[in-house]
């Protein structure tokens, strides 16, 4: 009855787990990945330094960290991508709870390392991020409600996941991380987009999030300083963003030469929020072209991918791990070049920071595990048959 319903595909019998995770893993995708993770090392050699030597730190002090970080983010992400779906999910749900319980107990045991927000716990030799790793965790809760709102008599998922999204967004607004809150909003939309809720309905979710950011700006100074600058027709080149924007403007096409950045010995950030514009700087429009189209793709093949695929929870879950992805990613590079408020988000895999780029592992592993060939078949092969 199955193959009469789903068809099959060849399938190799006791074919060993890392020649068929290499045969059906999203090889394009996976090296795009390490790409970008190999441009972070190279950017981090240059923003790094000029912290390394204000703290008193050898010189590679943070570029060694990111290694180390992006060593454990790369093997997280391959493990993660061996696995089937059901694991995925399995993972994802524990995970998003350890996360959430972290993120409850910040305003008691967190810190704010001075930044004004509390979003770190500090754990001596490093920090821990919850807000990070909650993100994958919350995709593949959420699809995985909205993927049981559609079985006959299933529980109403979607109606769960929106209270579940209000409630990490409320967490997150009190930090303040009005960045993440977006993000996790964003992520929801695009699900709730996809399981089939009408445009009216995200349209008044859309109303609510602007008259949250109203009632931010009255309540928050820090949010509305963000806002009132990203407003200001004049930018203060002594700001991060003046800065920023000064040093996109002197690299140009091909960027003022290796190590020739100045940007990086004024912005206290050049190595995480603001990793975009030592690249334009020393390296240029060329090199941020090409971060721009690795990012691009990933979420672009990921997303054709899961197009062909039949399982709700795949496709949910999928479609919003590789748009979150790609839109942190527009976030970081948007507030580079002021077309965005400051928002305190990394740049995944480039910026420096261990719980961004392990945390971008395990998401980009759930991802790749999501968009690989199954031997069930695709979709298409389904409604082909159908008509014949």
């Amino acid at each position: 009855m199955t193959e009469m319903v789903y068809g099959t595909v060849p399938v190799r019998a006791g074919e060993p787990v890392l020649p068929r995770w290499w045969r059906t893993i999203d090889r394009w995708s996976l090296g795009f990945v390490l790409v970008l993770f190999g441009i972070g090392l190279l950017l981090g050699l240059a923003a790094s330094v000029p912290l390394a030597e204000r703290n008193g730190l050898d010189p590679f002090y943070y570029v060694k960290r990111q290694a180390a970080f992006g060593g454990v983010g790369v093997i997280a992400m391959i493990v993660m991508s061996m696995l089937s779906p059901d694991h995925v999910r399995r993972i994802g749900v524990i995970g998003f709870l350890c996360a959430f319980l972290a993120l409850v107990l910040l305003p008691v045991f967190g810190t704010d390392f001075g930044k004004g927000a509390i979003r770190w716990y500090s754990l001596g030799f490093g920090s821990f991020q919850p807000s990070e790793f909650l993100k994958p965790g919350f995709v593949i809760i959420t699809g995985w409600l909205m993927a049981a709102a559609r079985e006959i008599n299933g529980p109403p998922g979607r109606l769960y996941s929106f209270i579940l999204a209000m409630v990490i967004v409320l967490f997150l607004a009190f930090q303040p991380d009005f960045g993440q809150a977006c993000l996790i909003l964003f992520a929801w939309g695009v699900m709730y987009f996809v399981a089939g809720a009408p445009i009216v309905l995200l349209s008044v979710v859309g109303g609510l999030v602007v008259v949250g950011g109203m009632v931010a700006y009255d309540a928050s100074e820090h949010f509305a300083r963000r806002i009132d600058g990203f407003l200001s027709a004049d930018i203060d080149p002594r700001t991060q963003i003046g800065f920023a924007t000064n040093a996109i403007q002197e690299g140009g096409f091909f960027g003022v030469g290796v190590g020739e950045g100045t940007v990086k010995w004024s912005l206290p950030d050049a190595h995480t929020d603001f990793i975009i514009a030592v690249a334009a700087e020393e390296f240029g429009l060329v090199l941020v072209l090409a971060i721009i189209l690795l990012y691009a793709a990933i979420t672009a093949r990921s997303l054709f991918r899961l197009i062909r695929e039949r399982d709700p929870f795949i496709r949910l879950a999928g479609t919003g791990l590789a748009c979150a992805f790609g839109v942190q990613a527009l976030i970081n590079m948007g507030v580079a070049v002021r077309l965005l408020p400051a928002k305190g988000m990394t740049l995944p895999f480039v910026s420096y920071g261990g719980s961004s780029v392990i945390a971008s592992g395990i998401a980009l592993g759930m991802l790749l595990a999501l968009t690989r060939s199954r031997p069930q078949g695709r979709i298409e092969d389904f409604l082909l048959k159908r008509d014949r």
